[in-house]
């Protein structure tokens, strides 16, 4: 049994696996995920858990060089983007805004897509794997 760090086995595994550039999302209940990319379905109800919360828990276990977010998001859903600018702050991570068309597009190159039981729109973020070695 684990001690600390992510207990969800699928999370940790796909974490585990991704090699340098490689990407994760991490989504709203309503982000719709490409059949042939993996889900990692946290959905319990309407809010639960949030998208805050599972990135948060991410962040701490990964080695993250560049976030992806949809530009509506600066718009329709300013608090979140705020808590995400806030989580980052003075890390180097490159941070590129695309439409929330393009965002779903590239979920398509991510190795797996978190679902979580956020309700708030635009509540999705890819994660580009850093190096984690010098």
């Amino acid at each position: 049994m684990k001690r600390q760090g992510i207990l969800n086995s699928d999370i940790s595994r796909v974490l585990s696996y991704m090699g340098h550039t490689d990407r994760i999302c991490i989504g709203d209940c309503g982000l719709p995920i490409p059949d042939e990319v993996e889900r990692i379905d946290l959905a319990l109800k309407f809010g639960v858990p949030t998208f805050m919360d599972t990135l948060k828990v991410v962040a701490e276990d990964m080695k993250i060089e560049k976030i992806v977010l949809a530009e509506e998001i600066k718009t329709q859903n300013p608090q979140v983007l705020s808590e995400v600018e806030a989580l980052f702050a003075g890390q180097d991570i490159e941070v590129e805004f695309v439409s929330h068309v393009e965002l779903k597009a590239q979920t398509n190159e991510c190795k797996a897509v978190i679902r979580t039981g956020e309700t708030t729109p635009y509540a999705n973020i890819i994660l580009q794997s850093g190096c984690i070695f010098a």
